[in-house]
């Protein structure tokens, strides 16, 4: 998927990048970038209403950094 057709680029196509990364020192500087991107997105989000639909892909790509976390770096969370 290009980055034209991701619904939140700013974090997603990041976390795309690290997803095709294999090499052990990159990828743990990608899970760091991506994580503080989805942090500082988070912060920008508003608190109440609206944003479910970011909120929901936030968290499924949580999932996906702890799983990448586990399987590529053995790092337990």
């Amino acid at each position: 998927m290009n980055q034209s057709e991701l619904k939140f680029p700013e974090w997603q196509a990041p976390l795309q990048d690290l997803l095709l990364e294999f090499n052990r020192a990159k990828l743990e500087e990608q899970i760091q970038r991506v994580e503080a991107l989805i942090t500082q997105r988070i912060q920008q989000l508003p608190r109440s209403g609206g944003g479910h639909e970011e909120r929901d892909a936030i968290n499924h790509a949580l999932s996906l950094l702890r799983m990448i976390k586990e399987d590529r770096l053995d790092i337990q969370t």
